[in-house]
């Protein structure tokens, strides 16, 4: 294994929850209306500084799809999953994007959105 190289992004970021590991940028949000077991997540155009586990199927609310977990490469925190394959032709627009839990991340949420990862927190612990 090589060494990891850090992309840094500018403007208003989302990063790690744990390290800080710069994640996407704000301008990349494709839906705010997703849900994850641990509570709200955004749907994300790209991501970058995160490393993908095996593809696995998964029945989701709204179908069967494809995904991988992602995982922050600075400190290795499940941060959410990328869908690879959709099997519905409706959810297609969600192949190679990526869904980042907000309990696991920070950012320029905005303040409905902080009360949801707060409340998410108190509920995992």
């Amino acid at each position: 294994m090589g060494r990891v190289f850090i992309v840094d992004l500018e403007g208003e970021v989302y990063s790690c929850i744990h390290c800080k590991t710069h994640l996407t940028k704000d301008q990349d949000i494709m839906s705010k209306s997703f849900k994850s077991r641990g509570g709200q997540a955004y749907l994300f155009s790209a991501v970058v500084n995160v490393s993908t586990g095996n593809k696995e199927d998964r029945m989701m609310i709204t179908g069967l799809h494809t995904v991988t977990d992602i995982f922050c490469v600075g400190c290795g925190l499940n941060v959410g999953w990328k869908y690879v394959t959709a099997h519905d032709v409706s959810q297609k627009y969600k192949e190679g994007k990526s869904v980042l839990e907000l309990y696991k991340i920070v950012g320029p949420h905005d303040s409905n959105d902080l009360v949801c990862q707060q409340v998410s927190q108190l509920i995992i612990q």
